[in-house]
C-alpha cells in the first residue's frame, strides 16, 4: 500500500490529509472512500482519463482509494494528481513521504490549479506540516510568495511521474521578494505601502477628528465618528487603511489566505484589510455562518484591519449587540448542528453616524426638524455595554469656507511609525489597543498624581472597569506620538476628553 500527502479545510484551517491505495483482486472496480464530497467522486473519471490520454494501462483489479482520516469531510478537485499518482506507480518502489501533492487533472492529463489552493497551502505552511510541494506550474508565482516551502511546478501527470521515476535534479523554485519599503523591527521586517490614493490632505478642517484618527491608527483603537452629513466622516474612515502600522510578512499572507477564501485574487499588497458591509447585511454575512459549511464573514475577513460600520445606528440591534464579544475577545465562534469553527477577529472597529435622524442637531445653519423624543430614541438604538468599547468617540463640526487642508497621510503615517519604534523599544508585542490587563500594567504605568486624577475622572463620569483601561491605553499611544516613555498629565486629560459622556 502507497500513500501521499495532501490537505483539505476544516472550517478556515487546513488539516493534512493522507491518500491511501489499495489493489486487491477481484472484479475490476475504482471505488474513493472516506467522506468525499461530489467533486472528489467525479475525479474517478477524470483520473481514468488522464491515465488512458497518457499511454497508462487502467489495472483491471479493485482499486480502492481512501482518504484519511475518514471523519474529515473532504472537498476539492486537488486530490486528482494524488490518486492518478499512486495508480500508475503502484509498481515503483517510491517514497512520497516529504512530499504534499495538489493539482486537477484535464482529460488529457494536464494539472490545473484549484481556487482553494493557495489557501489551503499557506494554512498548512502556518501548522509547520508542510515543508515541499509538488504543485500546478500555472500557480507557481502565486505561491511562491509563501516563504519556508519548496515548490516543484509539474505541467501534467506524466511530468509528475517523471519527477519521481527519472534522476533528473530540480531545483525548487525560489520565494519571491516584498518589492516594498519596510522598516526593522525586533519580529522582523514591517512592510508598508508609502502611496496614499486617498490622503488626509483632500479632507479640510476637522484638526480634532484627523488627530484622533492619527491616535487611532498608531494604537489600533475603536473609533466613533459623530457629525452632519457631509462633514467628513466617510473620508476619514477611508483614509485611515493607508496610515495603518506596518505589516509584518505573516500577516500580509494571512491576508492573502483570507482574500483567498473570498474568491478574491490575492495581490500581496502590504495593506490591511478594509471591510465595508451595508446596514442591511444579515447576521450571517456579518459574522460568518451556514447550515452543512459554516464559512467566514466580514468580522472575519476584516481580522488585522478595519471594519468599518456607517450609519451605524441603522444597523440592526441584534447584530451590533453580537458585536461586543469579538470586539472584546478578539475571537468568535460559530456553531451549528453539523459544524463548529472558531476564527480570530483582531479588528479595529470604526462607527460613523448622525447626530440625530434628519442630521442637523449640531448644525450651525440648518435647524433640526426632530423632536426631542425622536433624537433620543435614535441615540437609544445603541447600548451602554456596546458603546463602552469604543476607545475614542468624536463629535465633528459642520463643515465651513474657511477650513483649510493640514496634514498629509504622509506626515500622519510617519508620526504612526514613531509611535511604532517606542512601542518595539518597551518589547511590547501587541499594539496599544489592544493590550491584555496584565499588559496595562506593566506598560501604562501612571504616577501617583495621575492616578488619583483618574479616580476623580472615574468617580464624576461613572468610568467602568473597561472604561478606565481604554483611557489608558489610549493615553499611552498619545504619549507614544509625543515621543514620551512615561504618561504625561496632558496625555491623560486628552484621552479622557475621548470618552463618549
Amino acid at each position: 500500500m502507497k500513500k501521499v500527502y495532501s490537505g483539505s479545510f476544516e472550517g478556515i484551517q487546513a488539516k493534512t490529509v493522507t491518500v491511501e491505495t489499495s489493489f486487491s483482486k477481484g472484479l475490476p472496480s475504482f471505488s474513493i472512500v472516506g467522506l468525499g464530497n461530489a467533486s472528489i467522486q467525479e475525479s474517478k473519471e477524470r483520473i481514468k482519463s488522464a491515465l488512458y490520454a497518457n499511454d497508462f494501462t487502467f489495472p483491471p483489479m479493485r482499486i480502492t482509494i481512501n482518504l484519511s482520516p475518514s471523519d474529515l469531510k473532504k472537498e476539492g478537485t486537488h486530490f486528482d494528481l494524488c490518486g492518478a499518482l499512486l495508480i500508475a506507480l503502484q509498481n515503483k518502489d517510491l517514497d512520497f513521504e516529504d512530499y504534499y501533492i495538489f493539482g486537477e487533472l484535464g482529460l488529457d492529463g494536464e494539472v490545473k490549479e484549484t481556487s482553494s489552493l493557495f489557501a489551503l497551502i499557506l494554512s498548512l505552511t502556518q501548522s509547520g506540516k508542510l515543508k515541499k510541494a509538488i504543485v500546478p506550474n500555472c500557480a507557481l508565482k502565486k505561491l511562491s510568495c509563501i516563504p519556508n516551502v519548496d515548490f516543484y511546478g509539474v505541467a501534467n501527470l506524466k511530468d509528475c511521474i517523471n519527477f519521481f521515476t527519472t534522476d533528473e535534479e530540480r531545483k525548487p523554485v525560489n520565494s519571491n521578494r516584498f518589492e516594498y519599503p519596510f522598516l526593522e523591527a525586533g519580529t522582523g521586517k514591517l512592510f508598508y505601502q508609502n502611496h496614499y490614493p486617498l490622503d488626509f490632505k483632500e479632507i479640510k478642517g476637522q484638526e480634532n477628528a484627523k488627530r484622533a484618527a492619527m491616535i487611532c491608527a498608531a494604537g489600533m483603537h475603536n473609533m466613533l465618528l459623530e457629525g452632519s452629513p457631509g462633514c467628513g466622516k466617510s473620508m476619514i474612515a477611508k483614509r485611515l487603511v493607508y496610515i495603518l502600522p506596518p505589516l509584518h510578512i505573516k500577516e500580509i499572507l494571512e491576508n492573502a489566505k483570507l482574500n483567498a477564501l473570498e474568491g478574491i485574487e490575492p495581490d500581496f499588497r502590504p495593506l490591511r484589510p478594509f471591510r465595508h458591509p451595508h446596514h442591511t447585511s444579515t447576521p450571517a454575512s456579518i459574522f460568518g455562518g451556514g447550515s452543512a459549511h459554516s464559512k467566514i464573514g466580514e468580522v472575519g475577513l476584516a481580522h488585522g484591519g478595519i471594519l468599518f460600520f456607517d450609519e451605524l445606528p441603522h444597523f440592526p440591534k441584534n447584530i451590533l449587540e453580537a458585536l461586543r464579544e469579538p470586539l472584546e475577545d478578539r475571537r468568535i465562534m460559530i456553531s451549528r448542528v453539523n459544524t463548529k469553527i472558531e476564527y480570530p477577529t483582531d479588528i479595529m472597529f470604526i462607527a460613523a453616524m448622525n447626530p440625530c435622524s434628519c442630521g442637523n442637531l449640531y448644525h450651525l445653519q440648518k435647524s433640526c426638524r426632530c423632536t426631542e423624543l425622536e433624537v433620543k430614541r435614535y441615540k437609544n438604538r445603541l447600548s451602554e455595554p456596546f458603546l463602552d468599547r469604543i476607545d475614542i468617540s468624536i463629535q465633528m463640526q459642520p463643515t465651513s469656507s474657511d477650513d483649510r487642508a493640514s496634514l498629509s497621510s504622509f506626515e500622519i503615517h510617519q508620526k504612526v511609525f514613531s509611535a511604532l519604534r517606542l512601542k518595539e523599544e518597551r518589547n511590547q508585542t501587541s499594539p496599544n489597543g489592544k493590550l491584555q490587563d496584565d499588559e496595562i500594567e506593566k506598560f501604562c504605568v501612571l504616577s501617583g498624581e495621575l492616578n488619583q486624577l483618574l479616580r476623580q475622572a472615574s468617580e464624576r463620569f461613572g468610568l467602568s472597569f473597561r472604561s478606565v483601561n481604554k483611557v489608558l491605553k489610549v493615553a499611552r499611544t498619545i504619549s507614544d506620538i509625543e515621543g514620551s516613555q512615561q504618561i504625561q498629565k496632558a496625555h491623560l486629560l486628552e484621552a479622557l476628553s475621548y470618552r463618549r459622556r
